[in-house]
């Protein structure tokens, strides 16, 4: 089956299409339709016609996008016409949705006449909060949009001029910073005289490229001045390319390559050839983004020149120009601050964006997902890949800056430390979980030993805490081998510190063995062999927690639990009263947070005291998450339903947590479906505690069932999964799991750094 046959079949099987309306209210009762529609809908349609910018309060207007196509230029495809369109403005709304929360409705316009378009746009603006024209042919598209920016009050916005722009704009930003090239200098050549040729021209000139500094061609070749069709006399005179017309005697694309600084194609396959590649100025600059084929092969160029910077509209290559970079996330910017129109200064704002998050660290799942061990800035990553969240966070903090500083805002966003968590937000509950931590943690940042400090992903992980200020991590290791990575890795590390073994003052490794042995004496530790226990990390990483020199301790990515518990378990102490230590789990779903425990640490549970401990431990912590716990005990047996000892044991234990703290909601033992669906609790156990709403700290009776729990829940549930949390120590330690990638490690930091508090 070739990617055709695939693509039919992925779009024709279940549920025709890409997208669906879901609802976002309960609609179950009669009350709640009554709410819904009539009687009661009446209220906000009083309330919208005394002030219509209500609109975005009672309706889905505010979050809602039109993406607007009559099929004249469906990309690789041509004029195919609006109904056979209707795929790839379907495949946009999966996008728009898909990496920025916006919700569209694709709108085919069986009309070739610009002016009919128009209308239909105009005549649509109380549905929408905005319009994106997709696939729409030049010159019409610019008249279209032109027209609709002066003759609505809602942005407009033709993505296949102005994304393509945008993102290129970003990657001739960095490329020029990589090969030290003045843009006011640079010479530049344009293959392609469409809606995307001229945007990217002008988006060039905006960022700093001279007007006489650009050449363009089309399929007749050079625009220069005095070529009949660009005559304003001429029947087909395109007054966006007589823009671009030079006075030159060059004629040809090969003529125009010689020298220059820059290629930019957007038109068809095949157009350069290595000859031209090897004519252009030294360190070339070729943008070939012709779909599916360049205008020259990424191979090609580089055979051609080895010092070329290349880029495609290919996701087998280095740089892909994808529009997805770009109008998700500006109209997420855009609607958010309820913006009239996007103008210059936030298209520029996007595409500086991009060019700054480029060269901060690349999350590992980035890497992963085009199979890469690492990516960074440089020749071959110029841009961020489509999949980063991160795009989210910067692009559309940018862009809705960009336009409260310009004027355009309705309603400026003043606060963006709590527009980025509101971003956060819609990445998954998760995220708004986490950024809650490191919020808590930059108001009072601590010291973070990592017995890992030489680990690549720690070093990365350490960066990246300092930079957000969750604290300041403290790299146990090897100083050179700290440093070599470091150098390899491109990081700063300004503002960590390094604790080596071999460089410490003799007198501070004395401290740390006397009071090693102090601990552990009465387990046969020695001097001699305190000391040989100190050229372990994770030895020496408890002792300065012990003794105040950190305030938290991260470990486990590069080795197993074990090798870090017990170090742990010997050398700190619990918390007053507490025997028992283990470890939780938070997943996060779409609409829930459940909390999981003991998923690590205690293999079995034999008395009914420890059960109640884990669940005391595991309330307390969840109250840390800004969540009430509602605590189920969990066994095979419902209330008694079944006589054995085991579910005796988690009887006991319910009543114990009981005696012990009444603050807490708990109740069991009780199977798991009993636990997390309501229903069943109000129709058959009316009875107990929980009724009212589902329980959301579930504690398994062993910790094979909470692991294998947990992990089922994670995978196959499409949880994130926050931990492991360890409870019950004095000092705050937690274990990383093993091969956690970077942004783990960053999460977990702050919620330490907390939890230190």
């Amino acid at each position: 089956m070739n990617i055709f046959e695939e693509s039919c079949e992925y779009h024709r099987r279940g549920r025709p299409g890409k997208i669906e309306i879901a609802l976002t209210k309960p609609c179950q009762t009669q009350h709640d339709l009554a709410l819904a529609y009539t009687p009661g809908v009446a209220g906000p349609c009083l309330e919208i016609e005394k002030n219509p910018a209500d609109a975005n309060i009672y309706t889905m207007k505010g979050n809602l996008v039109a993406v607007v196509s009559n099929g004249t230029a469906v990309l690789g495809l041509g004029d195919i016409g609006a109904l056979a369109g209707k795929p790839v403005m379907e495949g946009k709304g999966v996008l728009f949705k898909r990496f920025a929360d916006v919700d569209v409705f694709d709108i085919e316009i069986n009309s070739h006449d610009p002016e009919e378009i128009i209308k239909v746009c105009q005549l649509l603006e109380p549905t929408f909060g905005g319009i994106n024209l997709e696939d729409i042919k030049a010159p019409e598209c610019f008249h279209i949009e032109e027209t609709l920016k002066a003759t609505m009050n809602i942005p407009v916005f033709h993505d296949d001029q102005h994304g393509t722009a945008i993102i290129t704009g970003a990657a001739l930003l960095n490329a020029l910073e990589l090969v030290g090239k003045d843009i006011a200098k640079i010479r530049v050549v344009f293959c392609g005289a469409g809606a995307a040729g001229i945007a990217c021209a002008k988006m060039y000139q905006a960022l700093g490229v001279k007007r006489e500094n650009v050449l363009m061609a089309d399929t007749k070749g050079v625009l220069y001045a005095g070529r009949e069709d660009l005559d304003p006399k001429h029947p087909k005179y395109n007054k966006y390319k007589a823009y671009f017309a030079q006075k030159t005697n060059l004629r040809t694309l090969e003529q125009a390559m010689k020298d220059v600084d820059v290629f930019c194609g957007v038109s068809v396959k095949d157009q350069v050839s290595k000859d031209m590649v090897r004519s252009m100025a030294n360190d070339p600059i070729v943008f070939a983004m012709a779909n599916p084929d360049p205008e020259i092969t990424y191979p090609d160029a580089k055979d051609a020149r080895s010092d070329v910077i290349m880029a495609t509209g290919r996701s087998d290559y280095p740089n892909q120009v994808n529009n997805v970079l770009g109008f998700p996330f500006i109209f997420r910017g855009t609607l958010d601050c309820h913006a009239s129109q996007i103008n210059e200064v936030m298209k520029i704002a996007a595409s500086k964006s991009l060019a700054d998050l480029a060269k901060e660290d690349v999350p590992d799942y980035v890497c992963a997902g085009y199979k890469l061990d690492r990516l960074h800035f440089g020749r071959e990553y110029l841009i961020p890949k489509p999949i980063d969240h991160r795009v989210l966070l910067w692009e559309a903090v940018a862009v809705a800056k960009s336009a409260g500083e310009s004027g355009v805002a309705r309603q400026p966003i003043t606060d963006f430390d709590a527009y980025r968590d509101q971003l956060e937000a819609r990445l998954g509950h998760g995220r708004e979980i986490v950024r809650m931590f490191i919020n808590s943690a930059k108001r009072a940042p601590k010291r973070i030993a990592f017995p890992e400090g030489e680990h690549p992903k720690i070093l990365r992980a350490a960066e990246l805490i300092v930079q957000e200020g969750i604290g300041t991590p403290i790299l146990i290791g090897q100083t050179a081998a700290i440093e070599k990575r470091k150098a390899q890795l491109g990081l700063s590390l300004h503002g960590c510190e390094i604790v080596d073994i071999q460089t410490l003052p003799p007198e501070e490794i004395n401290t740390y063995v006397d009071e090693l042995c102090r601990i552990r004496h009465r387990k046969g530790v020695t001097k001699a062999e305190a000391r040989k226990l100190l050229t372990d990390p994770n030895y020496l990483g408890m002792m300065l927690v012990r003794l105040g020199k950190a305030d938290t301790l991260l470990a486990g990515v590069g080795q197993h639990y074990p090798s870090m518990m017990r170090p742990a378990l010997q050398l700190l102490e619990r918390k007053p009263g507490v025997n028992t230590v283990a470890a939780l789990y938070a997943l996060v779903f779409k609409e829930r947070t459940v909390f999981l425990a003991d998923t690590a640490v205690n293999l079995e549970r034999n008395e009914a005291e420890s059960l109640a401990e884990i669940a005391i431990l595991s309330a307390d912590t969840v109250r840390k998450f800004g969540v009430e716990p509602r605590v189920a005990m969990l066994s095979f047996s419902n209330f008694g339903s079944v006589e054995h000892p085991l579910a005796r044991k988690v009887a006991q234990a319910t009543e114990l947590v009981k005696k012990m703290r009444p603050d807490i909601v708990v109740d069991g033992e009780m199977q798991a479906d009993t636990a997390v669906l309501e229903s069943i609790i109000s129709n058959t156990y009316s009875f107990s505690s929980l009724k009212g709403a589902p329980a959301n700290t579930l504690i398994f009776p062993d910790m094979t069932s909470a692991n294998i729990a947990y992990k089922l829940l994670w995978h196959l549930g499409h949880a994130e999964a926050i931990g492991p949390i360890l409870m019950g120590m004095a000092k705050s330690v937690h274990v990383l799991q093993r091969e956690c990638d970077v942004s783990d490690v960053v999460q977990m930091a702050a919620y330490a750094v907390a939890d230190a508090k």
